[in-house]
């Protein structure tokens, strides 16, 4: 309607001031061509659809158009430890029974709690039960303790599986002898599974998950963006903190949250956010999805759980935690790409208006110079087809 009054508006003058009713009319078509805003609606989608579209040929799914307003306040970057920092395969690398324990059996009933459980940690016990003992016993009243480990009925005994903390709640301590074995595969940033039944502790399974090789490339990579890395996992402090040592990350308390319940990653996201922080989560499993929904930006690697990447904004299609500084460079240069199509399509106009009122432009050229203004913003859109990840 403001376009349709001044172009009225400037035909009214041309009349009044007696020029003909051929060069009013000329001006007021000119005023109303020179306004179009086709440039302007084509800034903000055609940099949008370029941009995640050049994502998707690098194995970044951008879910929508706010994510991009996210990444360029994003200041902290919280990473999952298993499956985001780590390769998320775990294995059993060490068994050790108490004293007087079969050994053979007390993987079998522990191989058969853990084979009810989608947990890396769980897969790897359950995996070498099956290759050591074969054919693993059905189970009775599963109870997955959040965060502490799983519990049931394996042939008539009542089994737990998980740390030392789920033990001391429903059985007892750990002996002497299996604790200083807990404490020395902690030592060693291996993580150490307590297993009980009957109600009394049994044996020691360690585990241990290699850290991704391009892991503290990628946690360089987010510094050198600005921002803050912090490792926040389930896992025990001791073997968390020598994972945090092999990627560049500062092993403080401020840096390293460990021993955390999956509930709790929520609250610590929530924390970082009421001091201030714009945060972004980047996670794989079912126990990071509260806390990537909670997050001012959300990533999850597309070799985790479904519930995981349907609660982030970016998925990383190949698991690749380097990948993660490539999706947060696209976002904010896309971003930059569409505020640079709108300052320039809406100076255009408001250059040209006046020419136009004036009666400096005739309406070929009028429409010509609208021309000209979409094909910059189709061509400085095109740009992002150039962008490229970092060296690898």
């Amino acid at each position: 309607m403001a376009l349709v009054a001044l172009a009225a508006l400037t035909l009214g003058f041309w009349l009044g001031t007696g020029s003909g009713a051929a060069a009013a009319f000329t001006a007021a078509v000119a005023v109303l061509i020179i306004a179009c805003p086709c440039a302007l609606g084509l800034a903000t989608p055609t940099a949008l659809l370029v941009g995640t579209g050049r994502g998707a040929q690098l194995g970044i799914l951008i879910k929508g158009p706010q994510v991009l307003e996210s990444t360029r306040r994003i200041d902290t970057v919280v990473l999952d430890k298993t499956g985001t920092v780590t390769t998320g395969s775990m294995r059993l690398v060490e068994f050790h029974p108490g004293d007087g324990v079969d050994e053979a059996e007390a993987l079998r009933l522990a191989g058969a709690l853990e084979n009810a459980s989608e947990h890396p940690i769980a897969k790897a016990v359950a995996q070498a039960a099956r290759e050591r003992v074969g054919a693993l016993p059905g189970i009775d009243g599963l109870i997955n303790v959040e965060g502490l480990g799983v519990q049931g009925v394996v042939d008539g005994h009542a089994v737990l599986v998980g740390r030392a903390a789920l033990l001391e709640q429903w059985s007892q301590p750990l002996t002497a002898e299996l604790a200083s074995v807990k404490a020395a595969a902690e030592g060693q940033g291996r993580t150490a599974i307590a297993v009980a039944w009957d109600g009394e502790p049994r044996a020691v399974l360690v585990v241990a998950d290699a850290v991704k090789d391009t892991s503290a490339e990628a946690i360089a990579r987010l510094r050198g963006l600005g921002l803050t890395p912090i490792l926040l996992t389930g896992d025990n402090r001791a073997a968390v903190r020598t994972v945090a040592r092999e990627v560049g990350i500062d092993p403080g308390p401020d840096t390293v949250i460990a021993e955390v319940l999956p509930a709790d990653k929520l609250a610590v996201i929530e924390d970082l956010q009421a001091r201030g922080r714009v945060v972004a989560m980047i996670g794989d499993g079912v126990n990071d999805a509260a806390a990537l929904a909670q997050a001012d930006l959300g990533l999850a690697m597309s070799t985790g759980t479904d519930v995981a990447i349907e609660a982030a904004d970016i998925t990383l299609v190949r698991g690749d935690l380097r990948t993660t500084a490539d999706a947060l460079r696209l976002s904010r240069r896309t971003l930059g790409t569409i505020k640079t199509n709108l300052f320039w399509a809406f100076a255009y106009n408001v250059a040209a208006l006046p020419l136009a009122a004036l009666g400096l432009l005739n309406p070929m050229l009028a429409g010509a110079a609208m021309t000209f203004s979409s094909v910059f913003v189709v061509a400085n859109s095109l740009r992002l087809r150039r962008f490229t990840p970092t060296a690898r």
